[in-house]
């Protein structure tokens, strides 16, 4: 490709609601284009980028044996009412009407249409395992659509979906799965983690994520620096302490704490380290009748330490609390005779489900609100002045330093940005919509399903928040719109450079190689600040005055300047880098 026939548009600056640096550099580069709310066009040297990403996931998937199909971006609701996700999936979900009156989504993922694809057409335990994928755009009505691709409403995803005859024959399909994932990101150049994961909206009891690493990653990724052990925080257990429980050794004692409303606040006041207080969350659950009414409200109290944050996934796990809420100020007042901020279990005004984090079940000489304005209680202790706890549970995220749960050392956090996810489904769906195959008996069977999820548009941005500089984007190989580009300086003053970047232009494309010639006439600072905005890997500078001494330049991306390298040698040197 000569850049004369190519589209380039590079920015000097990026527009003012591009946050983070793959957003910033991808509106500079000419790659995206916005359009609306988080919804952007894809410009030509984006779409090179996103093409690789999807040459790469498509030769694996097909080396794993998925069978690729296009499924439609528009789907009836009737499947999406079949499995109940029409009414459960939130506002992301959306749902518009035909002409007609009917019901349609624009899809976010394709389980049900898949799955009516696979009660349709496979009948016999013969046909199984079969794993179908496609590589198309998907629609989620973020409420705060940012970051540019990273979250997006209108992106590109790959999902692919497995179906078999039982548990055993599932599980190895969704590590096949995992293992291709492995290859994917591996050929991507990225550094990522493979991380257990919470199942989410999707369901299953058996999920991965793929975590690129980046300091600006929306998700905190915990892992264990001795042994493999790594998680997501919704997933990551805490661990009941390991010590017992000390004896009291304090009074119960009212204390005054005037405007001290938060556990640090209180903590301040008293000179205590913020682990002796306990922090009380309110939450409550609705009961609902057939016409969708609450007919009932429980109310529950969340005791966890002062330094420590709720973990809502798992939270909402425990028996009761599913599909929790926080409380309302007034069901809170009329439980506890006291606004938020002075909050505890003791002296409630009317009973409440109390739910006791593993960390605070240990503790001993606690302070807590009185629930009285202005008032906490120190020296709380269990059993002396409050029933031993009956619901102890992991409520929490875990922090750095606290115990593996492999039992091979201390956690580590660090940020990540989620490109992959797979997850083992079981029966879930192909309950709901009766997707049955005959058994070697003749018996009917519910399919075992599993689905697997790469962001193909998210991890190019993915990538560029784990690899740029000052300068610009730092593309490895394998997604680098253009792996080489040619910079003859002053080709219309010097034939000998313009011969010289047309020879090795020719040489290059018979090798195959992915090279564009920077055949603009652009003044050298200009041009070279454009391919290092743009973020090829590999740049030749080809000049007079090297020619004269039989040399070019050779620059790798990451390198602060070139290297002098022979006329004669530089095609083998730039093969030999490519094939490494």
């Amino acid at each position: 490709m000569k850049a004369s026939q190519f589209f380039i548009s590079t920015l000097k600056e990026a527009p003012a609601d591009a946050e983070v640096v793959s957003h910033q550099l991808m509106m500079r580069a000419g790659m995206i284009k916005k359009l609306g709310a988080g919804i952007y066009t894809l410009m030509p040297m984006g779409l090179r980028v996103v093409r690789k990403v999807e040459a790469i996931v498509r030769e694996e998937m097909n080396r794993a044996g998925a069978v690729e199909l296009t499924m439609p971006v528009v789907q009836p609701a009737e499947l999406w009412q079949e499995t109940g996700r029409f009414e459960t999936n939130g506002p992301e979900l959306l749902r518009f009407k035909d002409r007609h009156d009917r019901d349609f989504v624009i899809q976010p993922t394709s389980e049900e249409v898949v799955t009516d694809i696979a009660r349709q057409e496979i009948k016999s335990y013969k046909q199984l395992p079969r794993n179908f994928y496609q590589i198309q755009t998907k629609f989620r009505d973020e409420r705060r659509p940012r970051f540019g691709l990273m979250r997006g409403r209108e992106f590109i995803m790959k999902d692919a979906y497995s179906f078999d005859r039982d548990q055993a024959s599932a599980k190895a399909s969704y590590q096949v799965m995992a293992q291709a994932y492995r290859r994917i990101f591996d050929r991507f150049g990225l550094t990522y983690r493979a991380v257990a994961a919470d199942s989410g909206a999707i369901g299953g009891d058996l999920s991965e994520e793929f975590q690129v690493i980046a300091a600006t990653g929306e998700d905190a990724i915990v892992y264990c620096p001795g042994s493999d052990y790594a998680a997501n925080m919704e997933k990551a257990e805490a661990l009941a302490p390991s010590l017992p429980r000390p004896a009291p050794q304090q009074a119960l004692t009212k204390t005054a704490t005037p405007g001290k409303s938060t556990c640090a606040d209180v903590a301040e006041l008293l000179a205590v380290p913020l682990q002796h207080t306990v922090k009380s969350l309110v939450l409550a659950t609705d009961s609902l009748g057939a016409a969708g009414e609450i007919v009932k409200t429980q109310v529950w109290l969340l005791l966890l330490r002062g330094d420590h944050d709720m973990n809502e996934v798992k939270v909402g796990k425990l028996a009761g609390l599913n599909g929790f809420r926080f409380a309302t100020i007034a069901e809170i007042e009329d439980h506890f005779g006291c606004k938020p901020g002075y909050l505890g279990p003791i002296g409630l005004k009317k009973p409440v489900n109390i739910v006791v984090d593993r960390d605070v079940a240990v503790m001993s000489d606690w302070i807590c609100g009185a629930n009285e304005p202005d008032f906490h209680i120190t020296g709380v202790n269990w059993a002396r002045d409050l029933p031993e706890p009956l619901l102890v549970a992991d409520l929490r995220n875990v922090v750095a330093g606290d115990a593996s749960p492999d039992g091979q050392g201390a956690l580590a956090i660090e940020r990540g940005i989620e490109i992959g996810h797979v997850f083992y489904l079981g029966t879930k769906y192909s309950k709901s919509m009766n997707a049955t195959f005959l058994d070697v008996n003749g018996k009917p069977q519910f399919m075992e399903m599993g689905c697997y999820g790469i962001g193909i548009t998210r991890l190019p941005a993915a990538a560029i928040e784990q690899n740029h500089d000052a300068r610009g984007i730092i593309w490895p190989d394998a997604l680098a719109p253009f792996t080489v580009v040619l910079c003859p300086i002053s080709p219309d003053r010097f034939p000998d450079v313009k011969a010289a970047a047309e020879k090795l232009y020719g040489e290059l494309l018979a090798a195959g190689v992915d090279v564009i010639l920077d055949d603009r006439g652009e003044r050298p600072g200009a041009m070279f600040a454009d391919w290092e905005l743009i973020g090829v890997p590999h740049r030749v500078n080809i000049g007079d005055r090297g020619l004269k001494d039989g040399q070019v330049e050779y620059q790798r991306r990451r390198d602060a300047s070139p290297t002098l390298v022979p006329v004669t040698e530089i095609l083998a040197l730039l093969q030999s880098h490519l094939k490494a």
